[in-house]
């Protein structure tokens, strides 16, 4: 599946994790919206949450801003959007808080709940801290990653959302 970002750069450099997958030529980035092809956005604003059933497109859109910045209207991009639903950040960043995940953790969470495991260890291979956001999220990653839909993800993180 391809990976592309629109990428704001916004945040440090140093610590951005897009730019880390560009790198490594694992995503490419995309300085205005023209420019980002479609796909699946990952829109933490969108109506409808990722699950299996959009395992169907070929690539994946992320936008790279800080969470300060973040709005709705950032995520004018074509495509179909959905959400990730709860998972954990692991980045040095926002360890342990739900739904504030950077770039490369949106990612990998997507390519997890879409059956592609094997991709989302490789992009979090680049990171120290890679494979704790794989720990930290085992169990909810492989429940939505067997769901059916969107309506049967909402009912798996409203078990997690209901334990907080």
């Amino acid at each position: 599946m391809e990976l592309h970002v629109r990428y704001e750069g916004d945040d440090d450099p140093d610590k951005c994790s897009a730019r880390r997958l560009a790198r490594f030529d694992l995503a490419e980035l995309h300085r205005s919206t023209r420019a980002t092809p479609p796909g699946i956005v990952l829109n933490p604003f969108a109506e409808r949450a990722l699950s299996p059933a959009d395992a169907d497109h070929d690539r994946l859109v992320a936008l790279d801003c800080s969470w300060e910045t973040a709005q709705r209207e950032a995520f004018d991009l074509d495509g179909v959007h959905r959400a990730l639903p709860f998972l954990v950040a692991a980045n040095p960043i926002n360890y342990g808080t739900p739904f504030r995940l950077n770039t490369v953790e949106a990612f990998a969470g997507a390519l997890a709940i879409l059956g592609e495991r094997e991709h989302a260890e490789r992009i979090l291979s680049k990171f120290s801290w890679g494979h704790t956001f794989l720990e930290l999220n085992e169990e909810p990653l492989r429940r939505y990653s067997e769901c059916d839909d969107s309506t049967d993800v909402l009912a798996v993180q409203d078990d997690y959302l209901a334990e907080e």
